[in-house]
C-alpha cells in the first residue's frame, strides 16, 4: 500500500463518533488490543509491509521529539512500527486502524492505533 492509498483510506473516514463494533478501541497512539475485543469486527484492507525487505528496520521517525507511544507521533511509512503494519477497518463504520504484533523475548502483544490523516507524513528514506 502506498502513502497515497493510506491517505485516501484515512480521509474517507471522517467519523467523529464510534460505532458499537469499535467503541472499545480508544487508541489515538499505539495501544494493546483490549482483552476480549473481537478482532473479527475488523477487516484487513491492506499492508504497509515492504515485501522486498529482508528484515524491516527498528528505527523510528520522531523529528519533533515524540515517542513511540505519543498520540501525536507521525505515521511514517518505511519506519518502525509502520513497516510491520497492516491496515484494518471497522466492519460497522469503516473507521481505519493500523495493527502490528510486537514480539519480545517472552511475549507477543497485538498493538493497534487509529489511522489519522493529519499524522501521516512523507518521511525521508529509512537509513537502514
Amino acid at each position: 500500500m502506498t502513502l497515497e492509498d493510506l491517505m485516501a483510506i484515512a480521509k474517507q473516514s471522517r467519523t467523529t463518533t464510534t460505532c458499537p463494533h469499535c467503541q472499545a478501541l480508544v487508541c489515538k497512539g499505539w495501544d494493546s488490543v483490549p482483552g476480549g475485543f473481537d478482532l473479527s469486527r475488523l477487516t484487513r484492507v491492506g499492508s504497509l509491509r515492504d515485501p522486498d525487505a529482508d528484515e524491516p528496520t527498528l528505527a523510528e521517525h520522531h523529528p519533533n521529539g515524540t515517542g513511540a507511544w505519543s498520540d501525536d507521533a507521525p505515521i511514517a511509512l518505511g519506519w518502525f512500527p509502520y513497516n510491520r503494519c497492516d491496515v484494518w477497518q471497522c466492519s460497522g463504520c469503516a473507521r481505519p486502524f493500523l495493527r502490528y504484533t510486537e514480539v519480545g523475548g517472552y511475549y507477543t502483544d497485538e498493538r493497534i492505533r487509529e489511522l489519522q490523516a493529519h499524522l501521516i507524513v512523507r518521511p525521508p528514506p529509512n537509513p537502514a
